[in-house]
């Protein structure tokens, strides 16, 4: 089935250009250095309506939807439960309110729990009040099937944390983490398209690193692959010309066709 992947946000949790600074990447005019909160959407070409996948709610999840004519979502898939990938999901309300059933939300018992701590009053049965998202939480299992693809759960790691990429098709997303344990690469082979994770040049606790970014590409072997989830350290013109031809660096709004 053909699809698209959409860069809906490539930056980090404090986004680009980031508050109080003045950088040369955070003052630039290229457009492709103003990043917004990670996450990305799956648009099938169905032949449908055109269903809608998300990979994460982020805080600008609003401004990502309306920048990007992203009408429905479908169901949504979570790598973890830090902010700057959840605090976006009361946005979902009006497009849940379309749907004459809640959309589906697939978490990991960790994120689940987080989730409903911190939106206790989308998914307290106590709470009546009408307008409330119309979400459901589900289990994530090891494989999501979802309108005939199915969603690999990739484990990561993010510093002592363990988070999840997904593998969908001929093109994964591996966000927020700072290595990929032996188990995980059998199921990242034979990929199209890599989007991972390449917070800045030095080394980080819980984020990969350019340099290691690279290394994680070439160990891989996609045909091609995008960074994401980068700092104000990373600039997109000079960082390209640093890397070879087959990898580059996302931006929101980035539209990178897919097989699923």
């Amino acid at each position: 089935m053909q699809a698209e992947l959409i860069l809906l946000g490539s930056g980090t949790s404090m986004g680009v250009p980031t508050l109080g600074c003045g950088c040369h990447v955070c003052t630039s005019t290229d457009p492709r250095d103003r990043r917004t909160r990670p996450s990305v959407a799956i648009q099938f070409h169905d032949g449908e309506t055109g269903r809608c996948v998300l990979i994460d709610t982020g805080p600008d999840f609003r401004y990502q939807a309306i920048r990007e004519r992203i009408r429905r979502v479908d169901a949504v898939l979570y790598t973890h439960s830090h902010a700057d990938h959840i605090l976006g999901l009361d946005d979902l309300r009006p497009l849940s309110f379309q749907r004459p059933e809640k959309i589906p939300l697939y978490a990991d018992a960790t994120t689940a729990q987080v989730l409903r701590h911190v939106f206790e009053y989308t998914f307290s049965e106590s709470n009546q009040y009408p307008h409330k998202a119309r979400v459901e939480l589900h289990p994530l299992q090891s494989q999501t099937q979802l309108f005939g693809s199915d969603f690999i759960t990739v484990p990561l790691l993010h510093g002592s944390l363990q988070t999840v990429g997904f593998r969908f098709g001929n093109a994964a997303y591996l966000t927020d983490m700072s290595d990929i344990p032996e188990a995980s690469f059998p199921l990242l082979q034979g990929l199209d398209v890599l989007i991972l994770d390449a917070l800045r040049r030095t080394p980080h606790p819980s984020h990969s690193n350019l340099e290691s970014s690279v290394r994680f590409v070439e160990k891989i072997g996609p045909r091609r692959a995008w960074f994401t989830h980068m700092s104000h350290d990373l600039g997109q013109v000079e960082t390209e010309k640093e890397l070879p031809p087959h990898i580059r660096l996302a931006y929101d709004g980035l539209r990178i066709p897919i097989e699923l």
